[in-house]
């Protein structure tokens, strides 16, 4: 338990994919992404006790947390470890051409090793975090990540470790 760092969150996207009209959230969904940002149960049937809690069934709490994530709402359920105490990994950025950010982020995403990534206004516009087993799997990544975009990848690993909680109620 000691390589945890924090609570497990279910992490918000900030966007709701393109297109997607803001479609009032049920009760349900509306608790599990605030309430659950922390104190995720580490049992061996964490959505069965998340279903007891909230007086629904665990087929429920599952269809309704991929509902989520497929209309964008949610991009993972996992934990958040301390950095260096299960693998390696990095920040990393590319400085990708207006008209290939999309592809070139879908490109990125599709690496199992990539946390999620996020587009910055900035000459590096296309910022994302990396976990491996270890450093070498994390330089082999982004080298082919740099041979498959045609892009220089900017790696930047932690020199100094911060925690900031980034959960926050999102209703009242």
């Amino acid at each position: 338990m000691d390589a945890v760092h924090g609570p497990i969150p279910l992490e918000a996207n900030r966007e709701v994919r393109r297109g997607e009209r803001r479609a009032a959230l049920s009760a349900l969904e509306r608790r599990l992404l605030d309430e659950y940002q922390h104190g995720f149960p580490l049992t061996p049937t964490p959505y069965a006790d998340l279903a007891r809690a909230l007086g629904v069934s665990e087929a429920r709490v599952l269809r309704t947390l991929r509902s989520l994530a497929e209309r964008g709402y949610v991009s993972r359920v996992g934990p958040v470890f301390r950095p260096h105490r299960a693998g390696a990994s990095t920040l990393a950025a590319l400085a990708v051409p207006p008209d290939r950010l999309e592809a070139v982020a879908a490109l990125v995403s599709a690496y199992p090793e990539v946390n999620h990534n996020y587009a910055r206004e900035h000459t590096f516009n296309l910022w994302f975090v990396l976990t491996a087993p270890g450093r070498l799997r994390i330089e082999a990544v982004l080298a082919e990540i740099e041979a498959r975009t045609g892009l220089a990848a900017l790696d930047l690993p932690l020199e100094q470790d911060f925690h900031i909680d980034l959960g926050f109620a999102l209703w009242s």
